[in-house]
Formats: structure tokens, sequence, C-alpha cells
């Protein structure tokens, strides 16, 4: 049996908007194990992005217990969450968030900086997961001289250089092109085979369906929860 990496038990996830209390997710269970490339769907409003942020220790449930990779993070202090989420966790989003004035490398070599890799190795790792994500001849670019497929896939490279246990990846097409968009799908279906989990949030069913396993969110719900026989590769 798989490890579990991702265990949700009862999350839910309430909001005050002036005196009323909003209950973005109610009672939500799922495990993930590792090795998994799931997708998150749902409506506006489903709750997917505030699962995501849980997911991703951008916050914290209002109860339940969220264990990521045999920590229990439910109740982390914001602190505690920042390094979990540094040493556990790569990001891709919708929009790239890459420093401008940071050539391609610089950008990738960011997180390094935090991990407090000593300069030539982030220099030797940086490189090196450029060119898993075929930016090899892009390196001393900065992000204006970038297609935006081209930043999409410095801003993969970034999230993977830690090597973390998960990439969680919210609407990572949503500002490409259909072609591109492709481009960036195939690339993931890459990094799922080389072993790597992934969990993607996405409105989008074309998206979704190159996930080999597709969870619905509605109303703050698990509406279903199937494996996907055919992804798209």
């Amino acid at each position: 049996m798989p490890e579990k990496i991702i265990h949700l038990e009862n999350i839910v996830k309430t909001y005050k908007v002036g005196t009323q209390e909003v209950r973005a997710l109610r009672s939500v269970s799922i495990d993930i194990y590792k090795g998994e490339y799931v997708a998150i769907m749902g409506a506006s409003g489903s709750g997917k992005s505030t699962l995501m942020n849980i997911i991703g220790c951008l916050d914290t449930p209002t109860s339940g217990k969220y264990v990521l990779n045999g920590n229990d993070v439910s109740s982390l202090s914001d602190d505690s969450l920042a390094e979990i989420r540094n040493s556990e966790i790569g990001f891709v989003f919708q929009v790239f968030n890459l420093l401008p004035r940071n050539s391609a490398l610089e950008n990738v070599m960011l997180p390094l900086v935090y991990a407090g890799k000593r300069k030539a190795e982030r220099k030797q790792m940086a490189e090196a997961t450029l060119v898993d994500v075929g930016l090899e001849d892009r390196m001393e670019h900065k992000p204006n001289e970038l297609s935006g497929g081209q930043r999409q896939r410095v801003a993969i490279a970034r999230a993977l250089v830690n090597k973390p246990a998960l990439l969680l990846a919210d609407e990572p097409t949503g500002n490409l092109d259909s072609k591109i968009s492709e481009e960036i799908m195939k690339l993931f279906a890459e990094i799922h085979r080389k072993g790597n989990t992934l969990v993607m949030v996405t409105h989008e069913e074309d998206i979704a369906e190159h996930a080999h396993r597709i969870i619905r969110l509605k109303d703050g719900e698990v509406e279903s929860d199937i494996i996907n026989e055919n992804p798209i590769y």
C-alpha cells in the first residue's frame, strides 16, 4: 500500500463575513497517496480555493485534522506553517509570481536561499531543474524576455527545485492559450511519471482530464471522488 501524503479528516472552515458565518468547507475527508496525480474541481464558491489553501498550509482549518507527509499541521503557528511550506510543498500559480528583474536561473534559485543551500549548490540544482523543464537555453533571460509558457516553466522549475513532497498547482493554465496549456500539461505528465505527487486545482474539465483521479466539490462538500481510467497524455 503506498503511503499517505495527505490525510484530511472532517475538515471544516468557517469565515465571518460581517455578523454572518460562512461555512466554506463542511466536514471534508480526503486521503491522497504518494505518487498520485489528483485534480480538485468545483464551481466558484464550491470551496476548492479554501481547500487548496489548507492543503498548501496557507491557512488552517476551523476544525478537523490535517496530516501532511506524517506531520499534523492542523493547528500549527504561522512560522511553523511557513517552514512546512518551504520544505514540503512546491507551488505553481495561475499568475507566475516571478521576480521581474531576476533571470530565470535566479528565480529558480530563490527557494534554495530560504533552504540555506550554499551558492554553488543553489546554482547547480537550479540549472539541473531548468534543464528538466526544457529551458536550458533560457536560463539568463528575464521574465519579460520569455513567452507565457516559458514563464510558467520557470515557475514549475522553482516549485520543483527543493524536491518537495507535494507539487500543488492552482489553475496552472489559466493565463495560457490552448496550445501552450497542452504543452504545460504534458510537462506535468512527465513530472508525475518521475514519481512526483501532484494536486491540481482547476475549473476546466479538459485540464482535469489529465489527472488520474478527480475530486469534485460542491457547497463545501466532496460531491464525487473518482479514478480517471483514461487520463489524457
